[in-house]
């Protein structure tokens, strides 16, 4: 299905396609065990332009439309959940991030870098007390002279142990709550700045995943993104980025899934015939490429929306629930239809069960999104 795609975004498609067949996949099992992405992989992601698709041209990015990023997020992550995931944090929340409120020397200083996959990134919003609450943070930074003074945790870091640059939210003026929330540029290995144990996670494992600590880390006053107080306004403002991306990483796990529970069903045999000529696993194939659709159009549809005027808060919390619902159920059922072999690790269904699980998590869980979607229904 194309999706009225035009040349650039077959393109797009097609070359994240290849990527991820060639290079991706073939490792896909052993970076899962290792935990962890080769830096050869990497760099190469980096040479073609996966780091830098949402960064201006003007710094070295590709500059795509959001259509043709979900469309190279959804092909890698057909083939890697862990790769996809740490392109669209780098893409949708820090190069975003800084593309819109950076300075220019600000902008002159990361982006070339980050586009070039030369420096990696994290964003670091989450705390131990402020997960889907995000507006409740207690990580503060102290106006000290040329300086601000960091204090607290942030949990569920992403890439911690690779990221050059990691965007941090912290109160500037805790009296004022949510508007007192600033947002800072921290550059790793500063006094006070400290990397938790990599967490020891279901699925994603090829992603680092780590607590951030600062005690009484200093950085300079240049580092503030945007004005003092709206941080939370711009952790806000790429919030819909973030979910197109996850929901784009869900398609993938989705169709991956999907397409092994296929292949599976046909060359599987029970009671001298294929078992995809039974009623009931044609049922489950049936149900599986329905949401996978439904999940693709929605999602493309945000897509779309985030390239015009105006707010498209409900689409892509729609796209954002409902591709990450059809990742569990589709993984669900590729396993289910595998049998006991599901279970084991010599067949990819099992990698696609845990990966699935958190994309109904992060970037706003399935409960928050229903409240977005609703509050969106309900408005006068």
């Amino acid at each position: 299905m194309d999706f009225e795609l035009n040349d650039d975004q077959k393109m797009m498609r097609d070359a994240a396609r290849e990527f991820a067949i060639k290079r991706v996949k073939p490792i896909a099992e052993e970076m899962d065990a290792e935990g962890h992405m080769p830096d050869d992989l990497l760099a190469e992601a980096g040479e073609l332009g996966y780091f830098g698709l949402l960064a201006p041209e003007e710094y070295g990015g590709l500059a795509v439309d959001t259509l043709s990023y979900v469309l190279a997020i959804e092909e890698i992550g057909k083939a890697c959940a862990g790769l996809a995931i740490t392109l669209s944090v780098h893409n949708s929340l820090v190069e975003k991030a800084l593309a819109i409120y950076g300075t220019e020397d600000q902008k002159k200083k990361y982006l070339p870098k980050l586009a070039t996959g030369e420096y990696l990134s994290s964003y670091c919003l989450t705390e131990p007390d402020a997960g889907t609450d995000a507006g409740s943070i207690k990580t503060q930074a102290v106006s000290m002279g040329d300086c601000y003074v960091l204090n607290g945790t942030k949990s569920w870091v992403s890439t911690a142990k690779l990221a050059k640059i990691f965007v941090v939210f912290a109160l500037t003026n805790p009296e004022a709550g949510s508007k007192g929330v600033s947002c800072l540029l921290v550059e790793p290995g500063i006094d006070g700045m400290s990397l938790g144990a990599p967490e020891k996670k279901m699925g994603l494992k090829c992603s680092d995943t780590r607590e951030v600590s600062f005690i009484d880390a200093k950085v300079p006053k240049s580092s503030l993104l945007g004005e003092e107080g709206k941080g939370f306004k711009i952790a806000l403002s790429l919030l819909a980025g973030g979910r197109i991306g996850v929901a784009a990483q869900s398609i993938g796990i989705a169709e991956a899934a999907f397409e092994e529970a296929v292949s599976y069903s046909k060359t599987r045999k029970q009671f001298g015939q294929a078992i995809c000529n039974f009623q009931a696993i044609q049922f489950k194939l049936a149900d599986m490429a329905m949401k996978i659709d439904a999940s693709r159009l929605l999602t493309y549809r945000a897509a779309v929306l985030a390239g015009a005027p105006g707010r498209f808060d409900k689409e892509t919390s729609m796209a954002k629930l409902f591709a990450s619902e059809t990742a569990n159920f589709v993984a669900n059922q590729a396993v289910q239809i595998h049998g006991g072999y599901g279970y084991v690790k010599e067949y990819p269904v099992e990698r696609y069960f845990r990966d699935a699980r958190v994309t109904e998590i992060y970037e706003g869980t399935s409960e928050a999104q229903r409240i977005v979607i609703s509050r969106d229904i309900l408005k006068d």
